[in-house]
């Protein structure tokens, strides 16, 4: 379970990321975030493992506040949340199996990290992770060589092989064309459905919100505008989250 309680979060600026945010993700759920660009969704996600800080309020993943943890506490509690980014965050001069090998860096000391000492077990963790998302022959290629479909599937890998109970997704298919869109998704809702893996998602596309969310939740200058079924969501309420029509907004995610 991931809580958010009276969460709000000011920039130095002034701008208002987060306004009073409650909400509840229940394990094993596939939530899908949509909004404007600058609704706040990058912010709610990136606050979950604290890549934001909030302003006010907690955040509680299980029945342990990751918003007052530090040092080990927080170490452990991050080595749960893995992350996706739109722009991958690969090490493209190394090889896939490299980075999804990084994955493992939480569970051990600095230097073994540095030196690349990871044990036996790691290596047959992370190529399990490359089998899952249908890439191990590409494991010993350069990440710099891969398609950005399969440099994607490399940061799925990654999350797997850090065996982490959360994936958060920002954005994870912004860059890619329709075809690997849908590869990459497809991966992500076989995983979620599999191993139960809670996962949240950022999206523009309302069709992709649509077809791969169990949850899906609408952000509006900050604020929380909308949290239903995907049944609930219909024309009327991503109109009401947009401020505008669907054609609109299918046509800003196009361009």
């Amino acid at each position: 379970m991931i809580q958010f309680k009276n969460v709000s979060k000011v920039y130095p600026n002034g701008v208002v990321g987060l306004k009073n945010i409650n909400l509840s993700i229940a394990p094993g759920e596939f939530l899908v975030i949509v909004g404007l660009s600058g609704a706040g969704k990058s912010t709610l996600l990136r606050s979950i493992n604290r890549l934001h800080e909030i302003t006010e309020g907690e955040i509680l993943i299980g029945d342990k506040s990751i918003t007052a943890a530090a040092g080990g506490e927080l170490r452990r509690m991050r080595r749960d949340i893995g992350m996706i980014f739109q722009s991958f965050n690969l090490v493209k001069r190394s090889t896939v199996l490299r980075n999804v090998m990084s994955g493992r860096v939480g569970y051990h000391s600095t230097m073994r990290t540095l030196l690349g000492l990871f044990p036996k077990q790691d290596v047959e963790l992370a190529l399990k992770a490359l089998e899952r998302v249908n890439i191990k022959e590409k494991a010993y290629t350069r990440a710099d060589q891969l398609s950005g479909g399969q440099q994607q599937r490399v940061s799925i890998a990654r999350a797997l092989a850090q065996e982490a109970k959360i994936i958060l997704a920002d954005e994870p298919v912004a860059s890619l064309d329709p075809l690997t869109t849908r590869q990459v998704m497809d991966d992500l809702k076989r995983i979620n459905q599999e191993l139960g893996i809670t996962t949240v998602v950022n999206l523009h596309d309302i069709d992709l919100a649509r077809e791969y969310a169990t949850r899906i939740i609408g952000m509006r200058a900050g604020e929380l505008v909308f949290d239903g079924s995907v049944e609930e969501a219909t024309d009327e309420t991503f109109m009401g989250i947009y401020g505008r029509s669907l054609r609109e907004n299918a046509a800003e995610v196009q361009a």
